[in-house]
């Protein structure tokens, strides 16, 4: 790994008003830490790190630390933190470490190639884990440990025990049967489709017996209003059919009548 070079200054006020100015100022604070000592804080020129951090992947980078006033030290970046909005490096972390001196670290894991079960089967590739713990010397911490997945088909999976690290520079930590990377079948279209249907039947289906319902139950209170209508507004021509029907029976009592008179008048 190239080594990189930053030149810092060392910071005497803490806290996060004295961060916050800093960071107004273009100037980046940041804390070393490690190999036994205690922890300094500093302070770096923000653009001018982030342009020396252009073209390496990760973090786990490796640097010639020159502190104004001291000597200068090796350092592992460890971690740097961003502003939630802008993206814009707030704080920064360095490990002081010894050339001579096996570190813990985690590798970022690169996936190289494009597996048959894709290309040809239609599979997913599914990268499960993205770094591997392992154990080295600085000298041979890498940016990434790229991992060849071409030749995966469906269902099947490439594990921490096939990744191509040197056993002689790599403690590997991570247990070798972990899964790094596998191809996934897809899902079938039959199970989908009649799924998508049904949910479309029924999602049709629903309002037909909604509307089938609401249509009885109105031309249900409508059939009763109209035969309770006609049944009221039935009697009453009923009745008129039975005054008319008394009357021309009351019309034929004058007409007995008179034929009586005529029987009497003879």
């Amino acid at each position: 790994m190239k080594t990189l070079k930053v030149t810092v200054q060392p910071r005497q006020s803490r806290g996060t008003a004295q961060a916050g100015r800093l960071r107004r100022q273009g100037l980046l604070p940041a804390v070393v830490y490690g190999s036994g000592k205690p922890t300094r804080t500093i302070q770096l020129n923000r653009h001018d790190f982030e342009q020396s951090l252009r073209g390496h992947a990760g973090e786990n980078i490796l640097m010639d630390l020159e502190i104004e006033g001291e000597k200068t030290i090796k350092v592992l970046l460890k971690d740097i933190q961003h502003h939630p909005v802008s993206g814009q490096m707030t704080h920064a972390d360095f490990n002081e470490i010894s050339m001579t001196e096996k570190l813990r670290v985690e590798l970022p894991i690169h996936l190289v190639g494009e597996p048959v079960g894709v290309s040809q089967q239609g599979g997913i590739l599914e990268h499960l884990i993205r770094q591997v713990a392992v154990e080295c010397l600085p000298t041979d911490i890498v940016e990434r440990v790229d991992v060849d997945v071409s030749g995966l088909s469906i269902g099947q999976s490439l594990t921490v025990a096939d990744v191509k690290l040197d056993p002689a520079k790599y403690t590997v930590l991570t247990s070798k049967e972990v899964a790094v990377a596998t191809v996934a079948a897809p899902r079938a279209e039959e199970e989908v489709a009649p799924a998508e249907a049904v949910a479309g039947e029924g999602a049709a289906a629903e309002p037909e017996v909604i509307t089938a319902k609401k249509e009885e139950g109105e031309e249900g209170e409508e059939g009763e209003e109209k035969e309770g209508g006609k049944k009221g507004e039935g009697k009453k021509p009923e009745a008129k059919k039975e005054e008319a029907g008394k009357k021309p029976e009351a019309g034929k009592k004058p007409e007995a009548a008179k034929k009586e008179e005529g029987r009497k008048a003879k």
